[in-house]
């Protein structure tokens, strides 16, 4: 396997002091003793939990080639006779060597962030570039300060294309996260409700976003939601932090690349498009309205880093969701078979009114029922009652016959729906997760929604292992 690293570099570029004698260089960089793979540096960095210097010895024990330590814990390792690098700070290093990994490179870079729709947009980009060049994209969700750095400094010399999610929850995280990446394109999604508690409105949350516009190099683009309220705010933003290629993407009649017409299907989604000027028919892997807005910023996106748009739009149609985050299973019941569609990993009220869409659209057979399953959507502060209660609209538009509600803020959701909507509430997923498990029928479509810490993935695999899948998890 080829180097990610040469040691030598490493320590330059972090400032580090070498102990021991070094390997020539490393494979990878991990941060995790149970997934690291075989000559990677294993970083020991400090989280909030746990502090990676006291699963060093479980680290060389699993194949790495060398630790990153820190000096004031460098006494409590002096009894490890293995090859390290001290560094003052190990997340400090590891920010030192993303910055190099920056320089080196001749990539293509594209940053994305929003309240919703992040991490699918940078899938897309991953899947949609992949014909046009080598792609080196954030795993999972890795969009926070340790992430970012980590996903950039795992980024290969001889990548074409980077493509990073970035995330926040405060105002301020999102800037030194940018001026590290320094991307030629910034997307912006959508701004929502998500994290609401930690803001007054969702100006702030704009103004949050907006952060991402102050990485940009010069000459760089802005790729912003032209059908997002905060538009014109999020403009003057990047324009007031030197972007002057400014963009918008949508259905709006102003959109750059601009949706003409969506028809949502069963298993994924047609759409008319105009871009470059040219109206185009699309066809993307996965339903929704809502994903067909990630693939047009995916695709203005692509346009913009130089890809042969003919072969990225061609792999949309081979584009699939995540798990947690709209991917569909048919599950097999004794009598037939239902459709699950996971999003149990993150909910916000726009994320919650684009799923309960995907219900609405999803096939049932004649006797089959819509059922949704909902959790509470938090980080909404004191307006967490009256987003959570406003739900009720989405709900009944969807269709839902049966509603199976968890966690203390849907409570307020479960007083608030119309007559004729079956609903029952338990105060949490496990007290949940039996009565779905029973509920659920032959022809039924079930659709799981909550934020990642409800807990709302057990419900996932516990339908998932009393009804296996007919097939391998294919998404929505």
């Amino acid at each position: 396997m080829s180097l990610l690293w040469k040691s030598e570099a490493m320590v330059a570029a972090m400032d580090g002091r070498p102990v021991g004698v070094l390997p020539d260089g490393v494979t990878g960089l991990s941060i995790d003793s149970r997934t690291l793979k075989q000559g990677e540096a294993f970083f020991a960095i400090k989280g909030d939990k746990f502090d990676g210097h006291d699963f060093a010895t479980a680290a060389m024990a699993g194949g790495a080639g060398l630790l990153v330590v820190s000096e004031a814990r460098l006494p409590a390792l002096g009894r490890l006779k293995v090859p390290m690098i001290v560094v003052d700070d190990v997340l400090g290093g590891l920010e030192r060597l993303a910055a190099a990994a920056r320089k080196r490179s001749k990539a293509k870079i594209i940053a994305v962030t929003g309240s919703v729709g992040k991490t699918t947009t940078k899938e897309m980009l991953r899947h949609i570039l992949a014909p046009s060049g080598t792609v080196h994209a954030s795993v999972k969700s890795f969009n926070n300060h340790w992430g970012v750095p980590l996903t950039l400094a795992r980024m290969p010399g001889d990548t074409d294309f980077g493509v990073f999610e970035i995330g926040m929850n405060h105002a301020g995280e999102i800037r030194p996260l940018v001026r590290l990446v320094k991307p030629h394109i910034a997307i912006v999604t959508l701004i929502a409700a998500a994290h609401l508690g930690h803001f007054k409105n969702l100006a702030e949350i704009a103004d949050a976003k907006a952060e991402i516009f102050e990485g940009v190099v010069r000459g760089g683009h802005a790729l912003i939601n032209r059908d997002d309220g905060r538009w014109k705010r999020l403009e003057k933003a990047a324009r007031a932090a030197g972007v002057h290629n400014i963009l918008g993407f949508g259905a709006h009649r102003q959109a750059v690349v601009k949706l003409l017409k969506y028809e949502a299907g069963a298993d994924g989604g047609h759409a008319r498009i105009r871009l470059d000027g040219k109206s185009r028919d699309i066809v993307i892997g996965a339903p929704g309205r809502h994903i067909a807005q990630n693939a047009l910023a995916a695709l203005g996106a692509a346009r913009l880093a130089g890809a042969d748009m003919d072969k990225a739009i061609a792999a949309l149609a081979g584009f699939e969701a995540e798990a947690g985050r709209g991917r569909r299973i048919t599950l097999k019941h004794p009598r037939g078979e239902m459709i699950l569609i996971d999003e149990s990993y993150n909910a916000n009220p726009a994320s919650m009114a684009a799923a309960l869409e995907l219900l609405k659209n999803a096939p049932v057979s004649a006797r089959g029922r819509r059922i949704a399953v909902l959790g509470d959507m938090l980080e909404l502060g004191s307006h967490s009652a009256r987003l959570h209660a406003g739900l009720a609209g989405a709900v009944a538009e969807a269709e839902a016959e049966q509603v199976f509600l968890g966690g203390e803020e849907m409570a307020a959701l479960s007083t608030s729906l119309p007559d004729g909507i079956r609903s029952e509430y338990r105060a949490s997923a496990g007290d949940l997760c039996d009565l779905v498990i029973n509920a659920v029928r032959p022809g039924d479509a079930i659709m799981i929604k909550s934020s990642n810490g409800i807990g709302f993935s057990k419900i996932v695999d516990a339908l998932v292992k009393r009804y296996p899948p007919v097939k391998a998890k294919a998404e929505v």
